[in-house]
């Protein structure tokens, strides 16, 4: 059975006609030392085999279905894995210089959206592994519980389940891409017109019974459609305006037990405070460069993700909305972070993000850039691995991970692992020329969300 792309993955494929807005995510493993690769390798060789995405391309259908997985004769497991070393002293800013390139790099689309590359040669016998995925493949939360499926919890590298098949590779049909697309438009059509069928008798129902609250939820139901897909004219910020290709990746850590108790001091929770170290961040950035700031346009990832759905995979949505950037008090930014993220997790919009991505799949691509291009900062929070884990028998030092621009002049991404926040930051230098000026607002940003912990 053809599996074609979810909505949402057709949407986030689709924009990529914007090179602005690719959406390849890539994360960064630091190794005590070298892994057995013969190890890595078969521990990737059975995720290409448990999940299909991991051996399968996209490929176009007819319009209006959206593109489709197919398998294909040419998937090379050893295309995908590669080994490399970094010059002397080895320093952590040479992985971070090739996790940059991969990250500016779009994918073959021939192939299946996965490259792995081993890095040795880092300080002090280190060794670090960086993970490029294209975001139809899977999300963070995903990523997360494929790595739980690539780490063992000892250096023990014994104790492997069974090879499955290798999948079938069948030769599609010249009228096959057609004949499916035709059943998909088909069944797509077929499940919309029972859907009316099954809701208009309690719509009308509920009309004739209580036709003010039918109203005003129909009215809420589409004020929150629309402001999930409403294009934004302009920035919110007067200073990181400038979107381009080049992207420059850092990093930061911060204590999980203190990020914490600085959001239960506020009545928040942890991804409040996130967001709110975030904003503090580019408050800083904007004052050293003279410029007073009020809110800005945040997207922040939203997982939909259920116990039912499978391994990896995308289920996320993206919402947008604007945050008190502008706001001095740590404690005040984290309230109304709290309260503003609390208003965006309740849309009733959410339901109905597939449609959504649907409708927006029809747009003309300058629509789609107007509803993204114009967002100030992409802030994603992904709980991670909560014990210490190991990778071919070498010790997983920390993680971090890089979350797509798409549009936006940063993403930060806090990934956790055991009890340390590591944030990777994804800047676009054409918004953010100096780096090294920006890192040094959001690690005070953050220095100040964390004085509320003591």
């Amino acid at each position: 059975m053809t599996a074609f792309m979810r909505a949402s993955d057709a949407f986030t494929w689709a924009m990529e006609s914007d090179p602005r807005l690719r959406s390849t995510v890539v994360s960064v493993v630091v190794l005590e030392r070298s892994p057995d690769w013969d190890e890595v390798r078969e521990r990737f060789d059975l995720i290409s085999r448990k999940l299909p995405m991991f051996r399968q391309r996209v490929v176009g259908s007819p319009a209006p279905a959206p593109p489709r997985w197919e398998y294909y004769r040419d998937f090379d497991l050893d295309y995908h894995l590669r080994r490399a070393a970094v010059p002397a002293p080895g320093t952590f800013d040479s992985v971070l210089e090739l996790a940059r390139v991969a990250e500016m790099q779009a994918f073959d689309r021939a192939r299946a959206l996965w490259e792995i590359t081993l890095i040795d040669g880092l300080q002090d016998g280190g060794a670090a592994m960086i993970c490029k995925f294209h975001h139809a493949l899977t999300d963070g939360i995903g990523g997360v519980q494929i790595a739980m499926n690539l780490f063992n919890l000892s250096e023990d590298t014994y104790g492997h389940e069974a090879l499955p098949p290798e999948p079938a590779v069948h030769e599609p049909s010249p009228l096959s891409g057609y004949r499916d697309s035709w059943r998909y438009d088909a069944g797509v059509l077929g499940g919309a017109v029972a859907g009316v069928a099954r809701s208009t008798p309690r719509l009308v129902y509920a009309g004739v019974r209580r036709p003010v609250a039918t109203l005003r939820s129909a009215a809420a139901t589409a004020a929150s459609v629309y402001r999930t897909v409403r294009p934004i004219s302009r920035t919110g910020s007067p200073l990181v305006t400038e979107r381009g290709l080049i992207r420059r990746l850092g990093v930061h850590q911060v204590p999980m037990p203190l990020l914490r108790e600085a959001a239960h001091q506020c009545g928040g929770a942890l991804n409040d405070a996130f967001v709110a170290g975030v904003a503090g961040g580019l408050r800083r950035y904007h004052e050293k460069h003279g410029i007073t700031v009020g809110d800005l346009h945040l997207t922040m990832p939203v997982s939909l993700r259920t116990k039912a759905d499978d391994i990896g995979g995308n289920r996320i949505t993206l919402m947008r909305f604007d945050v008190p950037v502008g706001e001095p008090d740590p404690a005040a930014r984290i309230r109304a972070v709290n309260q503003r993220t609390g208003a965006v997790r309740g849309e009733e919009s959410l339901p109905y993000t597939q449609l959504i991505a649907a409708a927006l799949n029809l747009m003309p691509r300058w629509y789609i850039g107007s509803v993204l291009r114009h967002v100030d900062f992409l802030a994603s929070d992904v709980p991670g691995v909560p014990v210490p884990v190991f990778l071919g028998g070498a010790p997983v030092r920390s993680q971090y991970a890089f979350g797509p621009t798409i549009g936006a002049s940063v993403n930060v991404t806090l990934l956790t692992y055991v009890d340390t926040c590591a944030l990777g930051i994804n800047v676009d230098t054409a918004a953010i020329p100096d780096f090294d000026v920006f890192h040094g607002a959001l690690v005070a940003g953050f220095d100040e969300i964390l004085s509320l912990a003591t």
